[in-house]
């Protein structure tokens, strides 16, 4: 009984000292993270919420008065189609990219043996290239000269250039061709995971094909769909420059929007509060998506 007493306040002393530089860990790993969203993150959507509440002078000056006449502006004057422009092309987007996404992440992972660190590679490397490079060589292939259009009128397949540019259709190009390796990417990941002996199992039960991949290979690979889905929808439904080159002025998206209010109309406010009220929208997106994918999105997105 003597003995058990100090090993018992030995044992204590031991999970104090840990919780204690547990305590300190904490802090030191999680500081310039913090840190960081504090700065980049957090600090500017608190200065664009600041400003949203303010007025607009006569001649585009911001006057330090509070108002709510901004955000009334914002829901009564006909953004609304704007946004649901965004969102349908976002979700349009976002669909196609899980379509082509999912069967080339499937094969690499299954099929891909010694090529899938080469065709991994193929699918990063053109991401490497810079964002605006290479929207502007899209933008010369789509073009009434472009290598489409020449293809087809040397073939003799039409007789005048399609139209292409300042479409919907190749903004929607744009964003996939954009977007798609952030959805790949998760899904292999998942992908790689996945025990090959489930399949195996369920092709003895007398499983097929179609009812394998929605009774074991999509409930398993949730996580990564989630999580793909949040890195295309998301900034995808914020993207600005994509509409703005390849759409021109006949296609608008919320970005383009927010950045004409600040760039061209020099209506801050009104801005802000465009941009506020996509945040928003953004910020519920991710909250619902991450409750719904659960860890293994957290685990993918991160």
């Amino acid at each position: 009984m003597g003995s058990s007493k100090p090993a018992t306040l030995i044992q204590g002393n031991a999970a104090k000292k840990k919780k204690k530089i547990f305590s300190l860990e904490v802090p030191i790993y999680m500081g310039p993270i913090i840190s960081i969203l504090a700065v980049f993150v957090f600090a500017p959507l608190l200065i664009i919420l600041f400003y949203s509440f303010l007025k607009t002078g006569p001649y585009g000056e911001i006057v330090y008065e509070f108002t709510l006449q901004n955000i009334s502006a914002v829901l009564g004057a006909g953004y609304g189609s704007v946004y649901l422009t965004s969102l349908y092309l976002a979700f349009q987007t976002n669909i196609i990219c899980i379509l082509l996404g999912y069967p080339l992440a499937y094969y690499i992972a299954r099929y891909g043996g010694q090529w899938k660190v080469f065709l991994i590679s193929m699918i990063v490397i053109p991401s490497w290239v810079a964002y605006l490079i290479r929207l502007y060589a899209l933008k010369t292939i789509a073009g009434n000269k472009g290598i489409i259009n020449s293809f087809l009128l040397n073939m003799g397949i039409i007789s005048d250039p399609l139209e292409m540019l300042y479409t919907p259709f190749i903004v929607m190009v744009g964003l996939v061709y954009t977007w798609l390796p952030f959805m790949i990417l998760p899904l292999h990941a998942s992908l790689e995971g996945l025990d090959p002996s489930l399949l195996e199992a369920a092709t003895d039960l007398g499983a097929n094909p179609m009812r394998r991949f929605f009774r074991i290979i999509l409930p398993l690979t949730r996580g990564g769909l989630i999580a793909g889905s949040i890195l295309v929808f998301i900034p995808t439904l914020g993207d600005w420059l994509v509409p703005n080159l390849l759409g021109g002025s006949k296609v608008m998206m919320a970005g383009n929007l927010v950045a004409n209010q600040f760039t061209v109309a020099g209506n801050v406010p009104v801005g802000s509060s465009l941009a506020i009220m996509l945040a928003a929208t953004l910020i519920l997106i991710l909250y619902l998506a991450l409750k719904w994918g659960g860890k293994e999105a957290m685990e993918r997105l991160v």
